[in-house]
């Protein structure tokens, strides 16, 4: 049986494991998404703002980004929250930030 979309099927060892491939929005390298931290768009404080989703439970369009301080500067520095999340405004990566210094 075929597998579709960004989901495959890899041998590892005896066991076979299903895996899910995500693409980091700061540093364009595909890693399985239980290793990159969900973000989702929304409003903090009335300000529209990239926030973290460790869960990976809050509704609407997600963005995948590694934990790391170096990716999320990337991410900002291209733009990437607002054209991954399709928001049409730029938006604010503080609650992102927040999070990643928390788990320092």
């Amino acid at each position: 049986m075929a597998l579709r979309g960004l989901c495959s099927t890899r041998q590892v060892d005896v066991v076979t494991a299903r895996m899910c491939i995500r693409m980091c929005i700061g540093c364009r390298e595909r890693e399985d998404r239980s290793v990159l931290l969900r973000v989702v768009a929304a409003e903090v404080g009335g300000v529209l703002s990239a926030v973290p989703d460790p869960d990976r439970r809050q509704p609407g369009r997600g963005a995948s980004l590694h934990p790391r301080q170096h990716c999320l500067d990337l991410a900002e520095r291209r733009r990437a929250f607002s054209r991954a999340l399709r928001s049409g405004v730029p938006l604010a990566s503080e609650p992102v930030r927040e999070y990643l210094a928390g788990r320092a």
